[in-house]
């Protein structure tokens, strides 16, 4: 009985040329590859290396899929016990590109078993991202951080930041999850990626009602902000031609948002003075330097944000007679809408004037509030409904008050937020006798769903689920 023989790269495309019929030079005529380039590909001594993208052009040529003959690839990336980094990174990203996670898998064991190959993942991971594919770079990310054992290098940093960024959600227990674990990191980043990192940061830990962290990160965020700024005038005045930083954002963003959340953070505490001058911060930023078209902007959009947040904080101060001319503003200015009424709704339960007028003039708005998918609006949304649920409630509305309760429910397990879903259970126990036979019913179905969960079950882990 004979030996049988491993079919290797060469010889499986070899195999489809006779089958085909096809000579070289027909093979280069259906690829685009250089007749001279395919001879020392298949016939040199040694052979030459083909790239991917080359047996990607083979295989349509031949009729196949994506992916053929994948899995005998790594051949061509090994030298001398070596992998070459020309060959293996578009490799493994076209495997990622088109979910062959076999020769992944295969690939990175053998890879990582030398450390100095975890750049080679980096690199990857770098090259999907830049690409967008964000979800097909995460794998690659998280192999640098489980097996990178230098947490000061900077591919171990980035790799921690960027699976730090693609995990905010609109899940709050995920989200600060990724907080805590990103967290050590945000001072060892690059200093553009830092401004970055500390804004999201104070973001995430804002729609999480952190509001201490929220100080903290916004202080870091402002100082950092100074400190590259005044970097930035002294690059422009000592030198012709300097490149700016490479930030997302425009750098005035980073600055105003420093005092921004600060003063918002201050506001959730209840200290509505010295939120003010913090508000003062960000109010006018024309004086900022190096500013272009999107940095007058949004030093205008920063200018809009103070103007409502000073109403914002006069409304909570119980200053009603701000009320019309806050009104008006909001008319002209739709985005501000939802924020505004969680806050008019908070000073009314407060203060014990009524609103019900104003909650008839936005009925529209409120209606559109539903559509919000990203967790900020999504965790403004449950605060609106929440607080209009006690509104309705301490005015003696107790079936409106019920439905409201019944939304801010539903939104609080979108949310993940075991906090406000106790809230939501406590308020509804409370009222239960006014409710109706119907809103009981969806009371049912609701904890019905989210004990059918399992993962809700844990996330919700304090509260009995067994009494409806």
């Amino acid at each position: 009985m004979g030996v049988m023989v491993q079919p290797s790269l060469r010889s499986e495309i070899e195999r489809n040329l006779r089958l085909k019929g096809f000579t070289i030079s027909r093979l280069s005529e259906l690829t685009g590859i250089n007749s001279g380039t395919l001879s020392t590909i298949l016939n040199g001594n040694p052979p030459r290396p083909m790239t991917v993208y080359q047996l990607d052009q083979l295989a349509i040529a031949f009729g196949h899929e994506p992916g053929w003959l994948y899995e005998l690839y790594p051949e061509e990336c090994v030298t001398e016990d070596k992998f070459s980094r020309p060959r293996v990174i578009p490799y493994l990203t076209r495997c990622a590109e088109i979910g062959r996670q076999d020769c992944i898998n295969e690939t990175v064991s053998k890879l990582l078993e030398n450390p100095k190959n975890i750049k080679i993942l980096f690199s990857v991971a770098e090259q999907l991202f830049e690409n967008g594919r964000l979800k097909e770079s995460m794998p690659f990310y998280q192999f640098v951080v489980d097996n990178e054992k230098d947490s000061y290098s900077h591919h171990f940093i980035m790799a921690q930041y960027r699976l730090f960024r693609a995990v905010l959600g609109s899940n709050s227990e995920e989200n600060w999850k990724a907080v805590i674990r990103f967290e050590p990191y945000r001072k060892r980043l690059l200093e553009h990626y830092q401004l970055d990192a500390l804004l999201h940061l104070a973001n995430t830990c804002f729609s999480l009602h952190q509001w201490r962290d929220v100080e903290k990160y916004a202080d870091e965020l402002r100082e950092m902000a100074v400190i590259l700024y005044e970097d930035e005038l002294r690059k422009k005045k000592t030198q012709k031609t300097f490149d700016p930083i490479n930030t997302e954002r425009h750098l005035v963003v980073y600055y105003g948002q420093g005092y921004l959340l600060k003063a918002a953070a201050l506001e959730k505490q209840g200290l509505y003075e010295q939120a003010k001058r913090y508000v003062e911060g960000y109010a006018d930023l024309s004086w900022f330097e190096l500013l272009d078209e999107v940095g007058h902007y949004e030093v205008q959009k920063f200018q809009l944000w103070a103007k409502a947040n000073m109403y914002t904080l006069e409304i909570l101060l119980g200053n009603v007679e701000v009320l019309p001319e806050y009104l008006d503003f909001l008319k002209h200015n739709p985005p501000e809408i939802l924020p505004a009424l969680i806050t008019i709704i908070e000073s009314a339960n407060k203060h014990g004037f009524t609103v019900d007028r104003i909650i008839d003039d936005f009925s529209e708005e409120i209606k559109l509030f539903t559509h919000y998918r990203d967790p900020l609006n999504i965790d403004r949304n449950f605060r609106f409904r929440y607080g209009l649920a006690i509104y309705r409630f301490n005015n003696g509305q107790h079936l409106i008050g019920i439905d409201e309760t019944l939304q801010a429910l539903t939104l609080s397990i979108v949310k993940n937020n075991e906090k406000d879903f106790l809230h939501c259970v406590t308020t509804f126990e409370a009222y239960r006798n006014y409710a109706t036979d119907e809103q009981k019913q969806e009371y049912h179905q609701i904890l019905e769903e989210v004990r059918n969960d399992e993962k809700r079950i844990a996330a919700f882990s304090g509260f009995d689920l067994g009494t409806v």
